[in-house]
């Protein structure tokens, strides 16, 4: 059993939004893991598994996610509201980009974990800081199995030229020491959220974080470095620093619509360069007097770095206007699908 709501994540955010005559009917919990059709939250003095259906639900992301605050009913538990969030991660729903999937909200920390191995790989790193800058979730790189690296400072070096002030972490994930550098991110009522593809060591680092063996790990192919999913429902996990660790379901291809605001500031040096271009509309291919052809030829910006640019810029215009397409035909067909 949970003594404070403190202890749990709850902050003046979420109180501010509770009136008096509310708080005399119901209490806050928060959702500590989902399952279908349940959630299992913990609240002040007790822990429950109640239905995560809301009766005036209007959408997908009226649905409790993991790291949700909710209002429950003091006597029946029943569900009565999802407060506002800080910051909630979602993405269009695998297969049908009309639904929403959420993946977990209130998170305070991103750790972006990959590993000093064949599984670096610097497009989706960039991915997932922008869709933590999008969010606007503080982004932390963690960088595992830095022991069975013949040289992880060259990794180190390369993730310091992704986003400037990006907090790095060079850490061995079985080793407590190693980890111990995270500590910070992990206090007393603080939530972390893991993102990063099988087998770069997530469960490894939360069994560590833990200070337990409780989550599954699996091996990895050494052909190319990777492995298995081993986690399969997103739960909050107690450190003993008292913080809150989210893990979520590794995820290989992080599908981005509506973040450029969040490619806008993970580019921003791109992006300023872009202001000195001649047209306004320049496709940085073939104009006169583009910018940045200039700073490439003069080597200011990487050519990998600006490809990767125009690609996710390319990216999420094409997936947000698809998805807005796509919501609008389900909106004149009454919700059927096209």
């Amino acid at each position: 059993m949970h003594s404070s709501l403190a202890q749990l994540g709850w902050k003046p955010f979420f109180s501010k939004q509770v009136s008096a005559e509310e708080d005399a009917r119901n209490q806050p919990v928060r959702v500590m893991s989902v399952h279908r059709g349940m959630v299992n939250v913990a609240g002040e003095g007790f822990e429950d598994s109640i239905s995560s259906t809301i009766p005036s639900s209007k959408g997908p992301v009226d649905r409790p996610t993991v790291g949700d605050w909710l209002l429950v009913e003091r006597d029946s538990h029943k569900l009565v509201r999802i407060l506002e969030r800080t910051s909630l991660f979602n993405r269009p729903a695998p297969r049908d980009e009309r639904r929403v999937q959420l993946i977990a909200a209130n998170i305070d920390t991103l750790f972006i974990v990959t590993s000093c191995n064949q599984d670096f790989n610097a497009a989706r790193i960039e991915r997932y800081l922008v869709v933590a800058r999008q969010v606007g979730v503080r982004p932390v790189l963690v960088l595992t199995k830095a022991d069975l690296a013949p040289d992880s400072g060259q990794f180190l070096e390369e993730a310091s030229s992704f986003d400037e002030g990006l907090d790095l972490k060079l850490v061995n994930g079985r080793d407590p020491e190693s980890v111990a550098c995270l500590a910070a991110y992990c206090g007393i009522g603080e939530t972390v959220a893991l993102v990063g593809s099988s087998g770069v060591g997530k469960s490894t680092l939360v069994n560590t974080l833990k200070g337990s063996k409780t989550i599954a790990t699996q091996p990895v192919r050494e052909s190319d470095g990777k492995g298995l999913h081993t986690t399969t429902v997103r739960q909050m996990h107690g450190l003993e620093g008292g913080g809150w660790l989210v893990d979520t379901p590794g995820m290989r291809e992080l599908q981005m619509y509506d973040v450029a605001a969040g490619v806008a500031e993970v580019f921003d040096d791109i992006m300023a360069i872009t202001l000195d271009c001649r047209f306004s509309n320049c496709t940085h291919s073939e104009e006169p007097e583009c910018a940045i052809q200039d700073a490439i030829a003069q080597g200011t910006v990487g050519t990998a770095r600006f490809e990767r640019w125009r690609k996710l810029t390319r990216e999420d215009a094409v997936s947000s206007g698809n998805v807005m397409l796509r919501r609008a035909r389900s909106r004149k067909t009454g919700g059927r699908k096209c």
